[in-house]
């Protein structure tokens, strides 16, 4: 693993530690607890069973969190996210708060801004949902959730 692809699943994984993401590590399945910055790189905490707790350094092994790809999203999510951020879903379309700028909208063929606290709120949603939307799947650095692979599901 690269200098840069540690780095990315550091920024990664700090920012979902408070939403129980689950990682794959050589010792098992487990949530991610802790992440600890020691002189010699990262110390992951990770609870593997009820009553075994292991610690990983990233020099020491791969840690891969269970992500969902972003195209794997529901239209049931879709509604909950865009919800989330503020838009409301009435009769098969979407009512965009007065405050979009839709000049600039149309501009940009029809995407509408968002606020830096809708932004914020929807990157808390994908996270709590745990979706991938740093592309770390791709990357080799997560492993998808599928169906038939979903550590979330109890």
């Amino acid at each position: 693993m690269t200098q840069e692809d540690k780095k990315l699943l550091l920024q990664d994984l700090s920012a979902r530690l408070s939403y129980g993401v689950i990682v794959s590590t050589p010792k098992g399945n487990g949530h991610l607890c802790t992440i600890n910055q020691t002189i010699f790189g990262n110390e992951y905490g990770v609870n593997i069973e009820a009553t075994k707790r292991d610690n990983f350094n990233d020099n020491e092994c791969d840690i891969k969190p269970y992500l969902c790809p972003i195209s794997s999203m529901t239209k049931k999510e879709t509604k909950e996210l865009f919800k989330e951020i503020g838009f409301e879903f009435t009769c098969n379309t979407w009512r965009i708060p007065a405050h979009y700028n839709y000049e600039f909208a149309k501009q940009i063929k029809g995407i509408p801004t968002i606020t830096n606290v809708e932004f914020v709120k929807m990157i808390d949603w994908l996270n709590a949902h745990h979706f991938d939307y740093r592309g770390l799947i791709e990357k080799g650095l997560a492993i998808a959730v599928t169906e038939e692979n979903n550590p979330y599901k109890e």
